[in-house]
């Protein structure tokens, strides 16, 4: 046997891709910009992997029929269904926004008493927030740009001071002391929102203001086995509770915009490169999200700092980049994502492979609970090594669930990564996993007919050819739990 390490012996990664291959997929969140049947369709073949569906704004009825519109004209995306959570919310502000200057006065006031908010007044959808506020209270709205102190109590409403200004529009968030009122989630209206989106048949579904593992029990236990669940990762309480967390999420959010404006924002950048870390140790897909491309909501190019911030989180070996207002309200959807793939696909030829598979082998798995998970990272591991000593062509993964997949995903491998999948769910459920493509095969009955079926696929896509080296992973067919139990090195003929 021999002990040399194998990272040595590897083939840099751009022996497997080229100018037109991609690994880090793109999220892009569909809203009034991108929702049209011709934008959907020119947004996919630009380069959207997933859909995002928000449903913080507008009625349960209108989120059916984007996703329909989805489905009609973009059906290899995945649906990524986003619930708001228990998120407080100013009340509307006129159609094009206000200038809140730095300096003037300003009322927080419940929403009973301000149902649209203006220069002077800004109503609050949850009245307890505001009741709970006190004299040098610093409150953020939005993404945290403006900010307002609190000088006084004034009946049931604030009177606060603009401490930093900006521009406001729309509804958008108040964010407040963490202390000062904890909010439950799933709240109803998202069970409610998730029972009827379940019927028209989604991949996956994030939970906005995850604060422990145990705000995940009741999306899981609706949303049962095959659907994804996504923990929004925007809360410090989160971040205490992350082993746990990423014990019982099926993938993960690095959701920066809320999560900035509750931690301190130099911690923030620390923070993502921890979180996709863990992710990736735990085989966990992983999403970095908010103001990725900002400046594209209204100019046609990113900026420097954009371009250099989608790059960092593709060598952090962040599973997805996300587009959020840039592609949901946009000026031009299309181009965002064009250039948000644009971007990664250039990144992941530098991505360092070699450094991912080397050190993951490493890591005590012992902190998976689940036998089938446990027995998954083992032969996960033994497939990188394979692949690396034998300078395999491509890595098969024969799956039902996607679980093989997302399996060898964490290892990062230099060498393609194909699901051969007989179920189009699946194939749209990993969309979001780093570097996985796949191929639909038909169901097989044994392992063996498994095996064959991806190995003949790969042939036929042209990801291998006669004489190359394939390693092929598969699942048990008939174990209650996923495990990746198959390991096989297969010569193409």
């Amino acid at each position: 046997m021999s002990h040399t390490d194998p990272s040595t012996k590897s083939s840099p990664a751009h022996r497997y891709l080229d100018d037109n291959t991609r690994r880090t997929k793109v999220v892009a969140t569909i809203g009034p910009a991108s929702d049209s049947l011709e934008t959907l369709a020119a947004m996919q073949e630009a380069g959207m992997d997933v859909a995002r569906l928000p449903l913080a704004h507008g009625s349960i009825d209108e989120a059916v029929a984007r996703l329909r519109r989805v489905r009609q004209a973009a059906p290899e995306v995945g649906v990524l269904v986003d619930l708001p959570g228990p998120k407080i919310r100013t009340t509307p502000f006129p159609e094009g926004g206000v200038l809140l200057v730095a300096g003037a006065d300003v009322v927080l006031s419940p929403q009973g008493l301000a149902a649209r908010s203006d220069a002077s007044t800004i109503g609050v959808s949850v009245p307890e927030l505001v009741e709970t506020l006190h004299e040098g209270d610093r409150v953020a709205l939005g993404d945290g740009g403006v900010a307002l102190l609190v000088e006084s109590r004034e009946g049931y409403s604030v009177r606060c001071r603009v401490v930093a200004g900006g521009k406001v529009q729309g509804r958008p968030g108040v964010t407040a002391p963490a202390s000062r009122l904890a909010l439950k989630t799933p709240t109803p209206e998202d069970l409610h929102r998730l029972e009827v989106l379940l019927e028209e048949g989604i991949e996956s579904v994030a939970v906005s203001f995850v604060r422990t593992a145990a705000d995940l029990h009741e999306v899981k236990a609706m949303a049962g086995r095959g659907v994804l669940v996504c923990a929004k990762m925007e809360t410090p309480e989160a971040l205490d509770d992350m082993d746990n967390i990423l014990q019982v999420a099926d993938t993960v959010m690095v959701a920066r915009g809320d999560l900035g404006v509750r931690v301190a924002l130099e911690e923030v950048p620390h923070i993502q490169k921890r979180l996709i870390r863990s992710c990736i140790a735990w085989g966990r897909p992983v999403i970095t999200a908010t103001q990725m491309l900002e400046s594209m909501v209204s100019s046609p190019v990113p900026t420097r700092a954009e371009v250099t911030d989608v790059a960092n989180a593709v060598f952090d070996g962040t599973s997805a980049v996300m587009l959020s207002a840039e592609s949901a309200v946009g000026v031009d959807p299309v181009n965002a994502v064009a250039t948000m793939a644009r971007i990664a696909r250039r990144a992941d030829l530098d991505f360092d492979s070699s450094h991912w598979g080397r050190n993951l082998p490493a890591q005590n798995f012992a902190a998976e609970t689940a036998f089938g998970a446990r027995i998954t990272a083992a032969v996960g591991a033994a497939a990188w090594r394979a692949s690396v000593e034998e300078r395999a062509a491509v890595i098969v993964a024969c799956t039902n669930t996607g679980a093989t997949a997302r399996a060898i995903a964490r290892y990062r491998p230099a060498a393609p990564i194909v699901a051969a999948t007989p179920y189009e769910y699946t194939a749209r459920q990993l969309t979001t996993s780093w570097g996985v493509d796949t191929v639909l095969v038909p169901e097989a009955k044994s392992t063996d007919e498994a095996v064959n079926h991806g190995v003949e696929a790969v042939r036929a896509a042209g990801y291998a050819k006669a004489g190359d080296v394939v390693v092929v992973l598969a699942g048990s067919l008939h174990d209650p739990e996923p495990v990746t139990d198959t390991l096989r090195l297969v010569r193409v003929y």
